[in-house]
């Protein structure tokens, strides 16, 4: 991570943003995975700064969003905007809700002076998942942590997605990333805490604030030298451990899609009387994770238990 020396962030009193107050406009890019929230990021960022009095221009792809594809928004504004899309090299920021997203888009960042703020969360898509036993060796991004933040001007790598589950809830991962970003993009903190509690439904407001507030403390420390960037396991190798496949499925989260069920590379998933998707043919299940990766609304997580066999033989190793 870059070093900001004695830099520290004045919440209550705003600095000029880059660019908002010339010809130039301020460039924000969100990407990340259908299902994560992408556009729901992008829209708060944009409602914000039409709210301080900037104008706003936000153009997104979302077309995959429900098939675990890539998705992307780009935020711009400024005293004038003109275009809805930001060129090759001129993003400000740069905020990515999954790890190969990030690395994607990292060309778009401007050089020496623009912000990588990402999550460290992998979501492998089913292409890079050609041998499906526990374990296999898969077809993703093997940069570390420290490759991505050396071409940066200024880098963050964030266990977003862990800091939402001890919160109790792993969707607001996504809000944990704005807060990161809230102290970077340094509009009034309670003008981000407002916006946040406005467009959230009200039932999840007080975890959405209490995940902007944790990334907003971590960047602040992170400046400070009180935090380090989380690292990226690099992809499993293969073993000869033997596992016993165990899913989880949250059933109030099930829309009853099919995706899992059609996408299923070894049939052992299906819908029950109440359209919840269960597993039908535990003995086929190889744990591939492809249903847990290509699931929109997180619903299910696949658990890899270590049987004693396997146990036995890690152990003799």
């Amino acid at each position: 991570m870059s070093d900001p020396g004695s830099t520290e962030l004045a919440a209550a009193i705003p600095v000029p943003l880059p660019g908002a107050g010339g010809a130039e406009p301020v460039n924000v890019l969100v990407v990340g995975v259908g299902g994560q929230g992408v556009i729901m990021v992008s829209k708060l960022i944009a409602l914000l700064a039409q709210q301080q009095g900037y104008e706003v221009k936000q153009s997104e792809v979302h077309g995959m969003a429900k098939r675990g594809g890539a998705v992307f928004s780009h935020v711009r504004f400024g005293k004038l905007v003109w275009s809805p899309t930001i060129p090759k090299g001129e993003a400000d920021f740069l905020v990515a809700l999954e790890w190969a997203e990030g690395l994607r888009w990292l060309d778009y960042l401007r050089p020496g002076t623009g912000v990588f703020i990402c999550d460290t969360k992998q979501i492998v898509p089913p292409f890079s998942c050609r041998d499906r036993r526990p374990g296999a060796a898969l077809g993703y991004v093997r940069e570390t942590v420290s490759d991505v933040i050396a071409r940066v001007g200024e880098g963050y790598a964030i266990d977003a997605t862990h800091m939402a589950e001890q919160l109790g809830n792993d969707r607001v991962g996504n809000v944990v990333l704005l807060g990161a970003l809230s102290a970077a993009l340094n509009f009034p903190a309670a003008q981000w805490e407002k916006i946040v509690a406005d467009f959230v439904p009200k039932k999840t407001t007080a975890v959405n604030l209490e995940a902007l507030r944790q990334g907003r403390r971590w960047i602040e420390e992170a400046r400070k030298g009180l935090q380090h960037p989380a690292s990226v396991p690099p992809p499993p190798s293969p073993t000869v451990a033997d596992y016993r496949v165990r899913l989880e499925i949250t059933p109030q989260w099930c829309k009853s899609c099919d995706i899992c069920v059609k996408m299923c590379p070894e049939r052992c998933l299906r819908l029950n009387a109440e359209r919840i998707v269960e597993l039908a043919a535990p003995d086929k299940c190889t744990g591939c994770r492809l249903c847990e990766w290509l699931c929109p609304d997180f619903a299910i997580r696949v658990h890899l238990d270590r049987t004693m066999a396997g146990a036995g033989m890690e152990a003799a190793r």
